[in-house]
């Protein structure tokens, strides 16, 4: 079944994004790659002593992938345009990931921040992914402002507690005629069916599937997760009763 994405004039066939932190050894990331199928990988920018002999994360990570610098650092809308600028300058494309947090505690995004970023990367042609707490109202300005997709959190980050906002990103996926792309707390390959299940593009994880015991074997599950909530997506889920319907007619018994 050909059911491709589109985001900035590329064309995806995995709707699973991945990220690059917490694994053991940064050798893991190609591997983890090829398990998942993922096309898409998200980066964060950070500054290095180049006589420090820190090792280079780009130099695990196969040049077919679609790099997605993300802002994590940022606290105002002016240092996340400031870190996607320099991602450009240093080669790594016009996607970009917003991330504007000030909340330290539960690392929720500050939409408001995360908007204004916003409007100004779309203007300089950034293809830009806000992560932003699940809000119909944000979402729409961030859709007039020129988001490609809209990035709502399903619990806060790095924590693997689920679809916790599930009503919310119902309400987004309903309302949004963007690409709606579930980004954080996912923990299980079931609530990334799910996700998938209530008609969510995509979805981008990192802690579920570096923080497994295997990575491999969890990024695998998460990619057929996907791929079957999609395709039960697509085909249409049977309506939910609150009374038993008997799948037998209920004539014509052998008394």
């Amino acid at each position: 079944m050909h059911d491709p994405l589109h985001i900035g004039g590329i064309e995806l066939t995995s709707r699973l994004f991945i990220g690059t932190g917490k694994y053991s050894r940064n050798t893991l990331i190609p591997e983890v790659i090829a398990s998942s199928g993922s096309q898409v990988i998200t980066v964060a920018l950070r500054r290095v002593d180049p006589q420090g002999g820190a090792e280079n994360i780009m130099n695990h990570i196969p040049g077919h992938m679609t790099l997605l610098p993300n802002t994590s650092g940022a606290r105002t809308a002016e240092e996340a345009v400031r870190i996607a600028r320099l991602a450009r300058a240093a080669g790594l494309g016009n996607w970009v990931k917003i991330e504007v947090i000030n909340d330290q505690k539960y690392l929720l995004p500050d939409n408001l921040e995360t908007i204004r970023a916003t409007e100004i990367l779309a203007a300089e042609g950034f293809v830009v992914l806000p992560y932003m707490s699940p809000d119909l109202s944000a979402a729409l300005r961030l859709r007039d402002a020129g988001a490609a997709a809209v990035m709502p959190l399903g619990a806060p980050i790095g924590t693997n507690r689920g679809l916790r906002t599930k009503e919310l990103v119902r309400i987004l996926i309903e309302e949004v005629n963007l690409p709606i792309i579930v980004d954080a707390g996912i923990g299980k390959p079931s609530e990334a069916a799910e996700a998938m299940e209530m008609g969510a593009a995509a979805v981008l994880l990192n802690t579920a599937i570096a923080t497994a015991r295997n990575p491999l074997v969890m990024a695998e599950a998460f990619r057929e997760a996907i791929s079957a909530g999609r395709k039960a997506y697509l085909a249409g889920l049977g309506p939910v009763e609150e009374v038993a319907f008997a799948s037998s007619p209920l004539t014509g018994f052998l008394n």
